[in-house]
């Protein structure tokens, strides 16, 4: 069973949807007993990083995350729900800077990219690793994205990056922890592959 974590931030029902086409039962969930103990976990989220750690700390989903990584049980984050992984993200709030702690898993700061235009929206590729788990089949493909900010120090095992202005990192792959900046349920054939390479690893 797939749970996808409920903490007020995410696409809940595309991302569902999404990953029913694995096979897979899915549930969406803020139950902590059911996300810590699903077989994989979704970690969706979309808008402000401020914003996601704040209804993921009002759930209990970042001890749930770092629990699930401590025994080994498969997480998949998504957009924010990945950015929300590292240690703090840095946004603009009425002209100044400020950061926020993050779930802390991955080392390194969350920023604005690099870009005369902003979000980051639509299509674009994606550099990945011939051991990839989550791009086996998908190497050549392009998904989309919607962002303005990103994560650019590699981490965890295994980084792909993308390209928007500056290099930021597109996914990670990090032994039972995985996650992707850009949206698989928003990207079509190729989305929908990469969710059932992660499905794989349940």
């Amino acid at each position: 069973m797939i749970a996808i974590l409920d903490y007020g931030s995410g696409n809940l029902r595309s991302a569902q949807r999404a990953c029913e086409t694995t096979g897979k039962k899915v549930v969406v969930t803020r139950d902590r007993g059911i996300a810590l103990e699903a077989e994989g976990l979704v970690v969706p989220g979309v808008g402000a990083f401020a914003a996601c750690m704040q209804g993921l700390v009002a759930v209990g989903g970042d001890e749930i995350i770092r629990q699930r990584k401590e025994l080994g049980r498969p997480t998949l984050g998504i957009c924010v729900g990945m950015q929300i992984l590292f240690s703090e993200g840095s946004e603009k709030s009425r002209g100044a800077s400020v950061s926020t702690s993050g779930v802390g898993i991955w080392p390194g700061e969350v920023s604005r990219i690099n870009s005369k235009i902003l979000p980051h929206m639509g299509w674009n590729t994606v550099q990945s690793d011939s051991s990839s788990i989550l791009f086996a089949g998908i190497e050549n493909e392009s998904f989309y994205f919607v962002h303005s900010y990103a994560a650019k120090k590699a981490v965890g095992e295994l980084s792909a990056w993308g390209n928007y202005g500056e290099p930021f990192i597109a996914a990670v792959e990090d032994g039972s922890l995985m996650a992707t900046q850009f949206h698989p349920e928003k990207s079509g054939v190729a989305g929908l592959k990469l969710l059932k390479n992660w499905a794989a690893t349940l």
